[in-house]
């Protein structure tokens, strides 16, 4: 596609999380405070930063945004990890809502470990974009995919191919957040959304498309090559 236009901010802690962050950080300091001045023993202080120094710092991990970029100046027909995690489903599924017809699937699993913010696989066109409430089973089982809240975004590539990218939430995560826009160019490298908390990224590619990856694989989102397209 030529040079390709890099959008992506040089953010190191996402924007989705500071103002978590901000009054979390807030409200402990001063909670710690209260605990210093109100007892003599500094043992419920100690125990405080501890355990919710501990939790915060949980927070602050889950909210890293690192600033990457795809290695290869090459796109064509590749197809990046939307997100850190590991694969948990490369199959066959039959897809009716968008595409109707039978559609390879792979499922990438995050936990609460993983970095949340979520890539466009390909180059390409978004299509449509639209947002499905629903419930919020475990990410990691077959059902979540169709019946728990999931944001759809629909792209096609510069060689006509359509692809489906679907965030969805998990029994934790309850929002879902998609920047994609109807109609806009998307490359790898950008952000396409993120999910906070455990939650899940299915990938719905064209069959015949050659898989790259493996179950129980781990994936680092905007690097890790997952599949390679056919040409149209």
């Amino acid at each position: 596609m030529g040079k390709r236009i890099k959008k992506l901010k040089k953010i190191r802690i996402h924007r989705e999380g500071t103002n978590t962050l901000l009054w979390g950080f807030i409200a402990l300091a001063a909670i710690a405070l209260l605990l210093w001045r109100s007892f003599d023993s500094k043992i419920p202080f100690a125990a405080f930063i501890i355990i919710f120094g501990t939790v915060y710092a949980i927070v602050l991990n889950f909210f890293r945004c690192p600033v990457r970029y795809f290695p290869q100046e090459d796109t064509d027909n590749i197809v990046v990890a939307p997100a850190d995690g590991k694969i948990v489903v490369v199959e066959e599924v039959d897809e009716d809502e968008y595409f109707h017809d039978r559609r390879l699937m792979i499922s990438i699993f995050m936990s609460l470990w993983n970095v949340h913010a979520n890539w466009f696989p390909v180059d390409g066109q978004v299509k449509s974009v639209q947002h499905r409430n629903g419930n919020f089973h475990k990410a990691w089982l077959p059902k979540a995919s169709e019946e728990n809240e999931h944001a759809d975004v629909l792209i096609t590539t510069p060689d006509g191919v359509d692809i489906l990218c679907r965030q969805i939430a998990g029994a934790v995560a309850r929002r879902i957040v998609t920047y994609a826009k109807e109609g806009e160019d998307c490359y790898i490298d950008e952000h396409l959304g993120f999910i906070k908390f455990g939650s899940r990224v299915d990938v719905y590619l064209p069959l015949g498309t050659e898989v790259c990856v493996k179950m129980g694989q781990s994936t680092t989102g905007d690097q890790t090559v997952i599949a390679k397209l056919r040409n149209a």
